[in-house]
């Protein structure tokens, strides 16, 4: 299977259902009076959590996903259906960006965990609605609210407990053959591992970690050198680093100074994994002259180092326990995003909604200005609420202009100093002022 660690997507969710402009007509029953129903709200796009999904692949064959609209209003004061959530699927670790602003939107780490990424628009009100003693019989209603929509970036962050890092063929992929069930490609040349690969690690019954094996890093790979910058946000989770050292010498490679390299270039990278705790592990001891390498390692290191050989086994039980030692020492890795989570039950789980802050400007947010071309009044709560309306209906118009008076735009108006003929423009529409 492919590894595909990054997309762009758009979501879309539906526009609420338009609302019924209807009467109610019987036999028997004169001037039934209005019943139009309700739109129905449209679907919401939920990003959810699939633990059987290990890649972002599928999104390189589908970037659009667009939810239902809701179903419009009905006679005999019918409501439309709302229209179901489109659920996008995502594996584990899971890093969702809002494209525009760059921000975290959500971390996505576990199993329950559910973005609401785009809302859907609510449905518009019928003409039942609006009856009142003084207006008896309506003959306008609201257009369905349109749903959010947004470009998103998703960066898939593989969630292992222990990572293993080091320079190519320093045996970092047969160590997690050895160690656990994964079966990664293991050659004799550079650059074997093309993606990162999982393995899970039992120490006895009811212990277990998983560790992530990441393509081999050279110098320069903190700024995209080989393949190590692609993937090394997959270590960032991790709460333990296993330096994987060389300690055979061949090719003319020095342990010691592979070593110093690939702690440096850990710190180019990012200040966590510069201070994620670790352990050095000396490699390939069944080789002539590992073992003096081993005592310079040890020497000029001063950290917790260990030796074994990979091939033949020697020192691996003594790691498993050692790595399983050190993590239970160690907190959690907290997650990036900052968000606002509720729960919300469904079907006997309790999955953790996320959602982001949302600020919608009420009707009464709004300014007035004066132009060469007449008198603009802008508002985004205004503006959004006349597009849910028909202005081509005069009955429409003369509630609006009592709504406009209700939330102070006329007086507004009088006060920037409009006269009898001004243009005023308030969003796509102008407007004649007449006393």
């Amino acid at each position: 299977m492919q590894f595909v660690d990054r997309a762009k997507i758009f979501v879309s969710a539906g526009d609420g259902g338009d609302g019924c402009v209807g009467f109610r007509r019987e036999k028997y029953i004169p001037a039934g009076g209005p019943d139009g129903g309700n739109g129905g709200r449209g679907g919401n796009v939920i990003i959810a959590v699939d633990p059987s999904m290990a890649t972002l692949l599928d999104f390189r064959y589908r970037g659009h996903y667009r939810a239902e609209r809701g179903q419009d209003g009905r006679g005999s004061k019918q409501h439309g259906r709302n229209a179901p959530d489109l659920i996008v699927s995502v594996p584990p670790g899971t890093v969702v960006h809002d494209d525009e602003s760059n921000a975290v939107l959500a971390d996505l780490t576990d199993p329950r965990h559910q973005l609401l990424a785009a809302e859907g628009g609510r449905g518009g009100r019928g003409n039942a609605v609006f009856a009142t003693p003084t207006r008896q019989t309506p003959t306008f209603a609201e257009r369905g609210e349109p749903g959010e929509s947004r470009w998103l970036r998703l960066e898939l962050k593989l969630i292992a407990d222990v990572g293993l890092v080091g320079y190519p063929n320093a045996g970092k992929s047969t160590l997690l053959s050895v160690i656990s069930a994964a079966r990664p490609k293991v050659a004799a040349y550079p650059f074997t591992t093309l993606a990162p690969n999982l393995g899970v690690v039992q120490v006895e019954a009811g212990k277990s970690f998983v560790v992530a094996d990441i393509p081999g890093l050279i110098e320069g790979a903190h700024a995209g050198v080989g393949l190590g910058h692609d993937f090394l946000r997959h270590i960032e989770r991790t709460r333990l680093l296993v330096h994987v050292v060389d300690c055979s010498g061949m090719e003319g490679r020095d342990p010691v100074d592979d070593f110093l390299l690939i702690r440096e270039e850990l710190q180019l990278f990012g200040e966590e994994l510069a201070t994620t705790p670790y352990i050095v592990v000396g490699n390939k001891l069944d080789l002539p002259g590992s073992e003096a390498n081993l005592q310079r390692l040890v020497a000029a290191t001063k950290a917790d180092v260990l030796g074994i050989s990979a091939v033949t086994r020697q020192g691996v039980p003594e790691l498993i326990y050692r790595m399983w030692d050190k993590l239970q020492a160690l907190e959690p890795v907290k997650t990036e995003a900052e968000t606002e989570a509720r729960a919300r039950p469904k079907g006997g789980e309790e999955p953790i909604l996320i959602t982001i802050p949302r600020h919608k400007a009420p009707l009464e947010e709004f300014t007035v200005t004066q132009t060469d071309e007449g008198f603009v009044v802008a508002g985004e709560g205004l503006e959004r609420f006349l597009k849910r309306h028909d202005l081509d209906n005069p009955e429409t118009l003369r509630w609006l202009l009592r709504m406009l008076r209700d939330i102070g735009v006329i007086d507004a108006l009088l006060e920037a100093g409009v006269e009898d003929g001004d243009i005023v423009r308030l969003g796509e529409w102008e407007f004649e002022y007449l006393m």
